[in-house]
């Protein structure tokens, strides 16, 4: 294998990979790669090593590599285990403290480098990497800078290995981006295509796999385990992706409660539509139902009631192109005629049974959409209200964002229980974009009662304008701005 001209100094061994994913991913010959699972089995290393099995075969500086984490901080592990592994195999190899580079006898180049947001792509702009290495995967909120040095991941030199790697362990900030990618189209081991034709593959590790870890320190798994909560052990300790990642409503989200299946609603109800707006970033509108207490038919014989103020999301609309956090660009006005083109579709269960047209009230935008531009003195909500379709300023005062998360909070902690007594937040389980990315929105690491920004919060911030327009009590069952 090529990896045995990295890991034989002499008579003894420097490094050599366990048998399993360790083995898999330095012989994988798939170009693109990624190396997940729970904590512990080793992929760091298995990482470094990757690049320098090619270190030493006769490609001399043309085998240039580079390996990114988010910041430089972030680096110091990668740069501690680089030191413990290439000095043995490669004792001339010179790494510079002040760029971060290590380079090899015969001129190979290993750069350890920080990518905070896709503008430091430009750094790179123009360069040769026939190895890019991408170090916890999701750090990163979204694969926009993962995905930009795909256009510097290119070599003049006929014959040379193209390798474009990562490792992540479940959960953070970029879990749902990485499990979109890679995770949710098939199983490990199991190669996909791209639009473009061009391959990738996952390779999952475990804890177990690596001997040398458990022998050292035979009490890691019970502390991996122990210290976690129930997420976050799910995540690093049995490697499953199927975790409400992030944090901020971890303990209030249960699918079981939150998700309904969808019925009719009765035309009682008040319903309206919220718009958070978006362009290169998706928007998102949602069309709400407000319950009023009464009993509704939720399948043929079947009836429930929902505590009055309650708010159920029955459709939605989310403006992205199939890429997580990326946006249409679609027009306003277009925007505005698809809405209007939805909700002419709409019925609700009049007082005799019978399905009758729907009547959907304004509900609150993001106020940006009032910002007059400088060109023809005219908002999108001008352009929109020229469309048909208008709205109602959302509460974006000082303070607005933690009290709205906080009430979300509130709502979903009363839906999850069986015999609900006070207004809740619900969901149809046709709105698989809600689904999908409020349960996983992450706390603020240095804001703990707020989201972080950086994350694909655009249905999230359109259901806090939406609780927010709600009145404080349930015994009024209009919205605000009805």
């Amino acid at each position: 294998m090529a990896w045995a001209k990295v890991v034989a100094v002499a008579a003894s061994i420097a490094w050599q990979p366990h048998p399993g994913s360790q083995t898999l991913f330095l012989a994988c010959p798939v170009t693109e790669c990624l190396y997940e699972g729970t904590r512990g089995p080793g992929k760091t290393d298995a990482l470094l090593v990757d690049f320098a099995q090619h270190v030493g075969q006769g490609f001399g500086a043309s085998w240039r590599g580079i390996l990114f984490r988010q910041s430089y901080p972030q680096l110091a592990d990668v740069v501690s285990k680089s030191k413990r592994i290439f000095r043995q195999v490669f004792p001339d190899a010179r790494f510079n403290e002040g760029s971060y580079t290590w380079k090899f006898p015969d001129g190979e180049e290993l750069l350890l480098r920080h990518m905070a947001s896709p503008d430091d792509y430009w750094n790179y702009h123009g360069h040769e990497y026939p190895w890019i290495g991408w170090e916890e995967l999701t750090n990163w909120p979204d694969l926009s800078c993962y995905d930009a040095m795909k256009a510097c991941h290119r070599s003049s030199r006929p014959g040379m290995p193209r390798k474009y790697r990562a490792t992540a362990n479940p959960f953070g900030i970029g879990h749902h981006a990485v499990k979109a990618r890679f995770v949710d189209p098939a199983p490990a081991g199991a190669i996909t295509r791209d639009d473009a034709g061009n391959e990738r593959v996952r390779i999952h590790g475990h804890w177990s796999e690596n001997t040398t870890l458990l022998a050292a320190d035979p009490g890691y798994p019970a502390r991996l385990a122990g210290d976690l909560d129930a997420n976050r052990r799910k995540a690093w300790f049995a490697g499953s992706w199927d975790v409400v990642a992030g944090g901020f409503f971890d303990d209030v989200w249960d699918a079981r409660y939150h998700v309904v299946k969808p019925f009719v609603l009765p035309a009682s109800w008040r319903v309206c539509r919220a718009f958070d707006w978006g362009s290169s970033k998706p928007f998102s509108v949602g069309w709400w139902a407000e319950a009023d207490g009464s009993r509704v038919e939720v399948a043929p014989g079947a009836y429930r009631t929902f505590p009055r103020g309650s708010l159920i999301r029955f459709a939605e609309w989310y403006g992205w192109n199939g890429t997580p956090n990326v946006g249409l660009k679609m027009p306003s006005s277009a925007v505005a005629r698809g809405i209007r083109e939805r909700e002419s579709a709409f019925r609700v269960r009049g007082l005799r049974g019978e399905e009758v047209p729907m009547r959907v009230r304004p509900g609150p935008a993001d106020s940006s959409i009032y910002d007059v531009n400088d060109t023809d003195s005219r908002s999108i909500a001008d352009t929109m209200e020229e469309n048909g379709v208008t709205w109602v300023e959302a509460d974006k005062k000082p303070g607005s964002r933690k009290n709205g998360w906080e009430r979300m909070r509130e709502m979903f902690a009363a839906a999850a229980c069986p015999s609900p007594e006070e207004p809740g937040l619900y969901v149809f389980d046709t709105c698989r974009q809600f689904i999908r990315t409020v349960p996983l929105l992450p706390r603020d690491e240095k804001k703990p009662d707020d989201i972080d920004t950086n994350a694909e919060d655009h249905i999230g911030d359109e259901t806090r304008y939406s609780v927010l327009a709600l009145p404080r009590t349930a015994s009024v069952s209009t919205f605000a701005f009805a």
